[in-house]
C-alpha cells in the first residue's frame, strides 16, 4: 500500500459509468497506459494493486494536470500584466514632463 494511502481521512464513494469502467480496465490492463499513470502519479502498479490505490493514483494524476494548467494560466496573466506595465512606462517616457511648458 502506498504511504500516501495510509493517511486517508475519508473514503467517499465514486459513481462510475460503463464508459468509466471500460476506461479503468484499459488503464489497468494496458502496459503503456499503466506506465504513463506510473509516471504521472509517481507510483508503480501490478496486478495486485487495489482498486482504491489505483483510483487514487488517477485522481492525483488528474489533479497534477489541473495544477499545471492553472499555473500556465497564472503565468500567462502575469506576462500580460508585465507587458501592460512596460507599455505604460514606455508611454510615460515619451510624455513631456509637466514642468516643460512652464515659463
Amino acid at each position: 500500500m502506498s504511504s500516501r494511502m495510509r493517511d486517508v481521512v475519508r473514503r467517499p464513494s465514486l459513481p462510475l459509468t460503463e464508459q468509466d469502467e471500460r476506461d479503468l480496465a484499459r488503464l489497468r490492463d494496458s502496459p503503456p497506459y499503466r506506465q504513463v499513470l506510473s509516471q504521472l502519479s509517481g507510483q508503480e502498479f501490478d496486478a495486485r494493486t487495489s482498486e482504491g490505490v489505483f483510483l487514487h493514483a488517477i485522481f492525483e494524476a488528474g489533479l497534477n494536470s489541473v495544477r499545471s494548467a492553472a499555473e500556465e494560466v497564472g503565468y500567462a496573466i502575469l506576462a500580460d500584466d508585465q507587458e501592460e506595465q512596460a507599455a505604460r512606462r514606455a508611454i510615460a517616457r515619451r510624455r513631456p514632463p509637466t514642468w516643460a511648458e512652464e515659463k
